[in-house]
């Protein structure tokens, strides 16, 4: 409504020779309809709720980090590989790593000192490790 009356009141030269009244509807009118339009053409405005489920950062700093050493654990030796998940990441011992894997404890026990000194090489060079 307002923005009609500062219309006509910026553009005396429209009202001159109509009817006001019918030359403010159409003002109005146009006003809705241009108004109606403007949001449909711009994206939706979203709230707080779709920021929440952006992941923080401490969380993607995490993601990347995991990543590095995805690829760290990949490029060590099959065998090294192999110890090193037996032992650390599905938390076996010595003797049970042995078994599974088909070779000796003292064997266990050497791939792994040599896997993790591999490993923190691998991770130097990714600029991971302290």
């Amino acid at each position: 409504m307002q923005e009609t009356l500062l219309r006509a009141w910026r553009h005396p030269t429209g009202l001159q020779g109509r009817p006001v009244r019918a030359w403010l509807f159409t003002v109005a009118r146009n006003l809705v309809v241009d108004q109606h339009r403007a949001r449909k053409s711009r994206p939706q405005e979203t709230g707080d709720e779709a920021l929440a489920m952006l992941p923080a950062d401490d969380e993607l700093e995490r993601a990347v980090e995991s990543w590095g050493i995805a690829e760290a654990l990949a490029s060590l030796r099959a065998e090294h590989r192999e110890v090193l998940l037996e032992t650390y990441y599905r938390g076996r011992s010595v003797k049970e790593a042995s078994e599974i894997l088909g070779i000796p404890p003292g064997t266990v026990k050497s791939r792994t000192y040599y896997a993790l000194r591999a490993l923190k090489l691998a991770l130097e060079e990714r600029g991971l490790a302290p």
